[in-house]
């Protein structure tokens, strides 16, 4: 192997280490809350939710669009007053259950 390549190696294995201290692990942050259903996209797994502040997920008070599993939208429609319970992963906030 010559010290050109070798030394490029060096170079890469050490960027790898560098870049290996600033990965974190995604974490998912899990709230309950209450909120009025505004849309209900149950084909593209999708419902938008007004809701109050929710501070374990560093969210204020506001309408948002979140994903869920259809099967938890087929008796849901816009106005219904729901509680809810979602968590955010990777940057989407995702509905895990509803109740009415």
């Amino acid at each position: 192997m010559s010290s050109s390549t070798q030394h490029r190696m060096l170079a890469l294995a050490a960027a790898l280490a560098m870049t290996s201290f600033y990965v974190t692990p995604a974490v998912a942050q899990e709230a309950t809350a209450k909120g009025e259903v505004r849309r209900v996209d149950a084909a593209a797994g999708k419902i938008t939710i007004k809701h109050g502040a929710i501070s374990e997920l560093d969210l204020p008070a506001m309408t948002l669009v979140y994903i869920a599993d259809a099967k938890l939208l087929t008796q849901i429609k816009p106005g219904d007053k729901i509680t809810f319970k979602a968590k955010r992963v990777n940057g989407q906030y995702v509905v895990t259950e509803i109740s009415k």
